[in-house]
């Protein structure tokens, strides 16, 4: 018999993996007890009826770099998470790189845990860093509940955490599939890289976007399928760019390798002919490319190519995002409007909730291993839903943002859809831009998800300095 419901949610609109419909989510001990039909409990006390606004899962975010400890200038736990919760993110996946120190020792892993503890806002997760030298501590980084591990191929922009060479990528491919893990890839080659021309001292996006070829993600992308395809490794392709990678991932896929790939908002909602000169808030690496390129990467989540969408989340103060190209630090800041932005690119397309609950929240939590308690509104899972009005627009002000710094790509554009709260295991952690908390937990790689660290009810610690970097 399913528990008594100690919260039911009512709309007209839920996103279920079924579809969308009208429904009543009854929620007890913090999870979904049932899905019951829309009439369910509609004058009882413990409900709450948001009308028309949709029910989507709470969004699974496994692409945000926080930078905490070290640079928590740049962003923190606590402002990172925040943010999450204002945008309907539930559970964030940390990635090991440009906090000091990076995740690549289970000991700095217990730094990270220890920082994040009393700042989460959302449920928080942790990734690995295969770097240089550290094979070794790969398994018992695995052991003690990363959910991966990521590499570079080519320069990450922070000294700390190097790129592997072709013969370490393959050492620490062959370790990580010895023990069954995920190898999550930055794919550009660097010798491609080399050889562009340089954007050092311009403004022009042009050149940036030169210095950056297609050809560096398609080639680094072949390297993986033919290296997971020897050691028969799962290998995931971080924020693709390139649409060029599409049907090589396909071919791959359907030849049984084991290789995923995501991309982004910002790869999906803006284009390289809008990027003015000077404007650096829209440097990334890879880039954002032309308008056509869009379109294929709209045709490769449509045709099930690319697994799922994710913010890579990768802030920094305005000083570091000075007009030249080359030395700008490249990264998108958008942890709180990737909703927003794909959906209003997503309805202008013809695309539902349900295509954009499954690439952001469904699609994430099954890479993560995390599927069977995130990323669906169904009996059983956390009780972490977003309530999304789709019909209204906003204009993003970056000042209103819960991010550290006022810095985005988004600035003054009219997104549709508006979240209107957000509730993590039962509770409510957001409202119309305001948090409570902080809520979240701690969660590692396993079959519950969690480990058990209790929940996390005091304030949020102050931010720590760091020192600063300019490439990405």
């Amino acid at each position: 018999m399913p528990e008594t419901p100690e919260l039911v949610l009512r709309s007209t609109r839920v996103v279920t993996p079924e579809g969308v419909r009208a429904a009543a989510v009854a929620v007890a001990g913090g999870r979904i007890a049932e899905v019951l039909p829309h009439e369910a409990y509609a004058d009882d006390d413990r409900a709450r009826d948001y009308g028309d606004a949709a029910l989507l899962p709470g969004l699974v975010d496994t692409h945000v770099h926080i930078n905490d400890p070290g640079r928590a200038e740049w962003e923190g736990f606590a402002t990172a998470t925040s943010a999450a919760a204002a945008g309907g993110v539930t559970t964030v996946l940390d990635m090991p790189l440009n906090s000091v120190p990076p995740t690549t020792t289970p000991a700095h892993l217990a730094v990270k845990r220890s920082t994040a503890a009393p700042s989460a806002y959302t449920d928080t997760g942790f990734w690995g860093g295969a770097i240089p030298g550290n094979t070794g501590e790969l398994r018992p980084l695995h052991e003690a509940g990363v959910f991966g591990f990521k590499c570079f191929l080519s320069p990450s922009g922070v000294e700390e955490f190097p790129e592997l060479a072709p013969a370490e990528l393959a050492e620490a491919m062959t370790e990580i599939a010895g023990f069954g893990g995920l190898l999550i890839v930055h794919a550009e080659d660097p010798g491609h890289l080399a050889a562009a021309p340089s954007p050092d001292g311009s403004r022009r996006y042009a050149d940036f976007l030169a210095s950056r070829p297609p050809a560096a993600e398609l080639d680094a992308i072949a390297r993986l399928v033919a290296l997971a395809r020897r050691l028969d490794a799962r290998v995931h392709v971080l924020h693709l760019s390139s649409a060029d990678a599409l049907p090589l991932i396909a071919e791959a896929r359907a030849a049984g390798v084991r290789i995923t790939a995501e991309t982004c908002p910002h790869f999906l909602t803006l284009t390289a002919e809008e990027v003015p000169d000077g404007a650096t808030e829209f440097k990334c690496c890879p880039p954002i490319r032309e308008a056509a390129n869009r379109d294929a990467l709209w045709s490769g989540l449509a045709d099930g190519t690319i697994d799922c969408v994710v913010s890579d989340h990768s802030p920094c103060t305005a000083e570091l995002k000075v007009p030249d190209f080359g030395t700008a630090w490249g990264g998108i800041a958008s942890l709180q409007l990737g909703l927003p932005a794909v959906w209003t690119e997503a309805a202008a397309r013809g695309f539902g909730l349900a295509d954009v609950a499954r690439w952001m929240a469904a699609g994430p939590a099954r890479l993560a291993g995390l599927d069977g308690r995130k990323g669906a509104i169904a009996a059983g899972h956390d009780a972490d839903i977003a309530v999304l009005d789709p019909e209204t627009t906003f204009t993003v002000d970056p000042a209103a943002l819960h991010h550290r710094n006022p810095v985005t790509a988004y600035a003054g554009r009219t997104l549709r859809g508006v979240v209107r709260a957000t509730w993590l295991r039962g509770r409510l952690i957001a409202a119309d831009g305001r948090v409570t908390g902080p809520r979240g937990r701690l969660i590692e790689r396993g079959g519950s998800g969690a480990t058990g660290v209790p929940e996390v009810v005091g304030a949020a610690r102050p931010a720590s300095a760091g020192r600063k970097e300019t490439t990405a």
